[in-house]
């Protein structure tokens, strides 16, 4: 009786077995891993669709690294900003209070003061993140403001704002000091005021008289121009006025009425009527350059200060720091670019285009949020003028003109720090840097929702179901072992045991 060999089922069963075992082998592997597959190649069709959503996600995942970064950016800016105001908006009040008792120099104590937080301010402005200047424009690694005290007292080569004003009041008040305006006889009884071409001192505007017999000639034209009052009418009568109006340096104006009087001497502000339209005229002559020079070591040096600061700081790549001609400066004629001997006190990006549009990040596929920002951008420009003018002029306690001088100066300070509807304030560019802040949050919002729905879909492409994959583990464990325990069996067999 013949007897088949076993050999040929034995091989299929282990080869079998051997699938079964990498059958188990790549559960267990999905169990500890998570994935249907580490290869893409092991997921078949899906494995296009895989690819395009992993790409997705990175993508996501850089804009929304590029969002956090840009936010830490925003979020130091808007609090150097917030501070700046602050400082800023508490100083204004002390300047407006401040009192002229000069301590122990050329300045009050308040001066000092605020030249102490005038370098806290250059500080918030100079203000960096990751290695960048926040307020430096496109010059991101170039420290956007000088230090106070090159900007007060220049570096040793170039001069600072200090010494940029004492020239100016130089130039404005003139030789004679009366503001550059030449006072003299008119005819047989009138009084003639001329000013000069240059950009110094007062400027005639005009005068206003309601003294019937009194004829006024009005400046016309460019300067140099003349203004002429003729007296030779009828008397003025006690109680008459006529008042000149100039225009200063910074752009202000000022009037300066004077009184017809019948006493002698007359007051201040106040002119005799003679006995003659010749001896009027000559009263009116002399109360002229007396006002005139009060007003000019009053008004005017206070307007020079604010003249000088506006050449030193309000610079841009087409504007240089601009200098008095000189010396001599009382008689100088001209402003000169002062680039090569003037201290520049902002050194980062001096272009003239958007600051905003200097710093830039995609946060999204087609959302670009602009976010730069410029330490001379004008409504942080005027404040750091506006402190620094205070905090540079000086005064002479032997001038019976300087407490005048101070509260004039403290007017256009205070004026200054309050800003116009229509200049840039420190409150538009927080608010223009909050609305990218708004752009981006709601980006970073859109990307989170997206995020989570191309997981999901991810995770049911290439995910493996943990609770799917360990009952195959332990149905194929079952297998497995009935399997070996029958190929054993029949391992074990001979043609003994089988007759």
């Amino acid at each position: 009786m013949a007897v088949s060999g076993i050999g040929s089922s034995s091989m299929m069963t282990l080869q079998a077995i051997g699938q079964m075992r990498d059958q188990l082998d790549d559960l267990q592997t999905q169990l500890g891993s998570g994935l249907k597959s580490t290869t893409y190649s092991g997921l078949g069709l899906d494995r296009g669709l895989t690819i395009g959503l992993r790409s997705q996600l990175s993508s996501i995942s850089g804009y929304q690294e590029t969002i956090s970064q840009v936010g830490v950016r925003l979020d130091l800016m808007q609090t150097a900003l917030s501070q700046f105001t602050d400082l800023s908006g508490q100083t204004q009040g002390t300047i407006l209070q401040s009192q002229y008792v000069l301590a122990g120099g050329s300045q009050t104590q308040d001066q000092k003061t605020t030249a102490t937080t005038l370098d806290a301010l250059v500080g918030m402005l100079n203000t960096q993140a990751d290695g960048r200047y926040l307020f430096s424009g496109s010059t991101v690694n170039t420290e956007p403001v000088e230090s106070t005290d090159h900007i007060l007292n220049g570096d040793g080569l170039k001069a600072g704002l200090v010494q940029v004003i004492a020239e100016r009041k130089q130039a404005d008040l003139g030789t004679a000091g009366l503001g550059r305006v030449s006072v003299a006889a008119s005819g047989t009884a009138g009084v003639s005021l001329g000013d000069d071409a240059s950009p110094f001192g007062f400027k005639l505007a005009g005068a206003t008289t309601a003294m019937a017999g009194a004829v006024v000639t009005q400046p016309s034209g460019t300067p140099p121009q003349t203004l002429t009052v003729d007296l030779s009418g009828a008397a003025p009568a006690d109680g008459d006025t006529i008042k000149f109006t100039f225009t200063l340096p910074d752009g202000t104006s000022r009037d300066m009425t004077l009184t017809a009087t019948t006493a002698s001497p007359p007051g201040a502000g106040q002119f005799t009527i003679g006995a003659t339209p010749a001896a009027t005229a000559a009263g009116l002559q002399t109360a002229v350059s007396q006002s005139l020079g009060t007003l000019a070591n009053t008004e005017l040096v206070a307007a020079s200060a604010v003249a000088a600061g506006n050449d030193f700081f309000n610079t841009d790549a087409s504007h240089p720091p601009m200098r008095v001609a000189g010396p001599p400066f009382d008689s100088a004629t001209a402003l000169v670019d002062g680039s090569a001997d003037t201290v520049a006190w902002y050194k980062g990006d001096n272009a003239t285009t958007d600051p905003r549009q200097t710093a830039l990040a995609l946060a999204d596929q087609s959302l670009t949020v602009a976010y730069g920002a410029r330490a001379n951008e004008q409504g942080l420009r005027d404040v750091v003028q506006s402190l620094a003018v205070f905090a540079a002029t000086q005064f002479s306690g032997s001038d019976p003109n300087g407490q005048a001088q101070y509260a004039a100066l403290r007017q256009r300070i205070g004026q200054t720090l309050n800003g116009s509807p229509n200049q840039q304030q420190v409150s538009d560019i927080s608010g223009q840097l909050a609305s990218a802040q708004v752009a981006l949050n709601d980006a970073n919002d859109r990307h989170n929702q997206t995020n989570t729905t191309l997981q999901n879909l991810l995770q049911s492409v290439q995910g493996a179901p943990q609770e799917q994959v360990a009952a195959q583990i332990l149905s194929l464990q079952t297998s497995l072992q009935a399997t070996l325990q029958t190929t054993a069996m029949l391992l074990k067999t001979s043609i003994l045991n089988y007759l």
